[in-house]
């Protein structure tokens, strides 16, 4: 049955929060619009007209369609090159969603987003719709073909395993904001010490090229190990300008909603790193360089104002 046009603009109503869904979901962007892309497909040859809450019926097909993608997912990061971690959103991407309450926040950031990875498909949808988008345990247990009870359960255990990942408690946005400019100043300082008192002993260092660019298979792991790294990263080089195509800028700015730096090549982003700060100093620096999941940085990047760069990396 053809749409009309009044179908079409119902759905491209909700495409936002299905994107949102999704992304949270699968944390790649690209696999989030294909995701949605085919939710609007499978709108398309229903009979809209019997569906009484298009609402529900959109976010249900969408579900499921993710944890397809989920399932399939945990095959080939099995043979991924590397370390896996989300996509980054930059500040202001309308991908990351409602940011109306703590819970919605906090389940797009990045360090959250990584935490999920440990959970099974089902424990990933349950936390997401119930924690970021306020769904009841029926509403979920519909959605699912479960039992409400069933649905409760595992959203206590997801919970569980995010809370017990998850850093200490995390801080104020313009600290955070002056602890990363600090943290670049150190870094282009040339010596370890300044980083190492900007981390806490336990620190990380994570970072995903996909197989595409350099990155450590092995997380660093410890304030002078992760210090030691990050002062070779900003040393400069001709190599390195080579590599990247250019003298890349850096920028202090958020992703995720969290502190994150940029550092983009006449325009093209080149890596995306997401800080997690506390009151206790830096926890962990979560790296993007794959090209491949930096497409969209690039785009929002491009039609974003941000400034006049805090330095040349290398």
């Amino acid at each position: 049955m053809a749409l009309t046009m009044n179908d079409v603009e119902r759905f491209e109503a909700a495409r936002p929060r299905l994107e949102a869904i999704a992304y949270r979901l699968l944390g790649s962007a690209s696999d989030s619009e294909d995701a949605v892309q085919d939710t609007f497909l499978r709108w398309q040859a229903a009979d809209v007209e019997r569906i009484e809450v298009p609402e529900a019926w959109l976010t249900k097909v969408l579900t499921n369609l993710c944890l397809n993608q989920l399932t399939s997912a945990r095959a080939r990061r099995e043979t991924y090159v590397g370390q896996w971690l989300p996509e980054p959103l930059l500040a202001g991407d309308p991908m990351l969603g409602p940011a109306d309450t703590a819970e919605q926040r906090e389940s797009v950031s990045y360090a959250v987003l990584t935490l999920m990875e440990r959970l099974s498909p089902n424990e990933r949808v349950v936390y997401v719709l119930r924690e970021a988008f306020g769904h009841s345990h029926r509403e979920i247990a519909e959605m699912l073909d479960i039992t409400e009870a069933s649905g409760q359960q595992i959203f206590h255990r997801a919970k569980k395993h995010v809370a017990d990942g998850k850093a200490r408690t995390e801080i104020d946005e313009a600290t955070a904001q002056r602890i990363v400019e600090e943290f670049l100043a150190a870094a282009t300082s040339g010596r370890t010490e300044p980083l190492v008192r900007l981390l806490t002993q336990d620190a990380i260092s994570i970072g995903d090229g996909g197989g595409k660019v350099p990155a450590r298979a092995k997380a660093f792991e410890g304030a002078v190990a992760v210090a030691t790294f990050m002062r070779g990263l900003f040393r400069p080089s001709e190599a390195k300008r080579a590599y990247v195509g250019g003298s890349p800028d850096v920028w202090a700015t958020t992703a995720n909603g969290g502190p994150a730096v940029v550092v983009a090549v006449e325009g093209r982003v080149v890596g995306v790193m997401c800080l997690e700060i506390t009151t206790d100093g830096i926890v962990a620096f979560r790296n993007q360089v794959n090209p491949d999941k930096l497409e969209r940085a690039t785009q929002q990047w491009a039609a974003t104002d941000h400034g006049d760069p805090l330095l040349k990396a290398f």
